[in-house]
C-alpha cells in the first residue's frame, strides 16, 4: 500500500540558494510536485538555466514569471507570461528557463506538477530539492 504525502506551501521549505529560493518536493510513483518559492529581498540575482523533462503544469500562486521556451536563455524562442492564478501546461521534453517578478512582499511562489516524476527530486523514500544550475542540459 502506498503512503500518502503531505507538506505545505508555508513551512519547512528548504533554503536551496542562500536567501534567493526556498523549494519542498514530494515524489509519487507517476508524478512529482515542487512549491518553489524565489524571495527577492537581500537574495542573490538567480541565474536561469534552460532544462527539460515530463510534462509540467504550473500555477503561479503570488508574483509573476517569464518562461522562455527553447535552449537559448538569451534568445528564446518564444516566451510565455504567468500571472497570479494562471496556469500553463507544458508538454513533456519542452526545453524552457525564466525570470521571477515578485509581488509587494518580495515572493514568486508557483505549484509545479511534472509527469513522470522529475528525476533531480529523487524517489518517493528519498525526495530532495533541486535547482537546474550548471551549463549541461
Amino acid at each position: 500500500m502506498q503512503r500518502c504525502q503531505v507538506f505545505s506551501f508555508t513551512e519547512n521549505l528548504n533554503e536551496v540558494v542562500s536567501g534567493g529560493l526556498y523549494m519542498q518536493a514530494v515524489v509519487g510513483e507517476a508524478l512529482s510536485v515542487g512549491v518553489v518559492n524565489f524571495r527577492q529581498p537581500g537574495g542573490p540575482g538567480i541565474a536561469a538555466k534552460a532544462h527539460s523533462h515530463g510534462e509540467e503544469a504550473t500555477l503561479q500562486i503570488r508574483g509573476g514569471c517569464t518562461v522562455n521556451l527553447g535552449w537559448s536563455v538569451e534568445a528564446p524562442d518564444g516566451a510565455v507570461e504567468l500571472e497570479e492564478g494562471r496556469v500553463m501546461v507544458m508538454p513533456a521534453d519542452q526545453p524552457h528557463s525564466g525570470f521571477n517578478r515578485y509581488d509587494a512582499e518580495g515572493m514568486c511562489l508557483r505549484l509545479n506538477v511534472v509527469t513522470p516524476p522529475r528525476a533531480e527530486y529523487g524517489s518517493r523514500d528519498n525526495a530532495k530539492v533541486y535547482y537546474p544550475t550548471g551549463d549541461s542540459k
